[in-house]
């Protein structure tokens, strides 16, 4: 199900994945089967989601991200790509972010360009990720610190 009230560039979209209103996917975005990508979420053209991928509202992917499979992304997660923003001034290529397989981030998380999420990781709400995050483990803080391991 693709909202009539969605603006839908893309061609790659997977057709048991549903996209709700509000929400604006560029042209060359991807996006896997039976994900969920909620109200207000912007998808910029060099991203890459996987299968079975929650989206929720208020978040914007930029490109350089790629989300694997199963991931969780909690409502106004904020993503960067750019270590040094400048109105009009791109770099030659923006940072590569990647969400391993089943990784979680929470509500209101910060991930700064060019971080790995592990496989399975959780991300607390709120949390400030600035370095890699090891799979099978709760960050949490800002910036995020290892909480604990998640069993796997």
């Amino acid at each position: 199900m693709i909202s009539p009230l969605s603006d839908i560039k893309s061609k790659k979209i997977g057709k048991t994945s549903t996209i709700w209103q509000f929400v604006v996917i560029l042209e060359n975005a991807v996006i896997g089967e039976n994900c969920n990508i909620n109200s207000h979420t912007f998808i910029e053209n060099d991203v890459v989601i996987g299968d079975r991928v929650t989206v929720k509202s208020g978040v914007y992917l930029w490109d350089g991200i790629t989300i694997e499979d199963d991931v969780f992304i909690g409502p106004n997660v904020t993503f960067t790509n750019d270590k040094y923003p400048r109105s009009k001034q791109y770099p030659e290529s923006f940072q590569k972010t990647l969400i391993k397989k089943g990784a979680s981030i929470g509500a209101g998380a910060i991930i700064l360009g060019g971080v790995t999420i592990g496989e399975k990781a959780m991300v607390a709400a709120g949390a400030l990720v600035t370095k890699d995050v090891p799979p099978f483990t709760l960050v949490k803080g800002s910036p995020a610190t290892i909480a604990r391991q998640i069993e796997k």
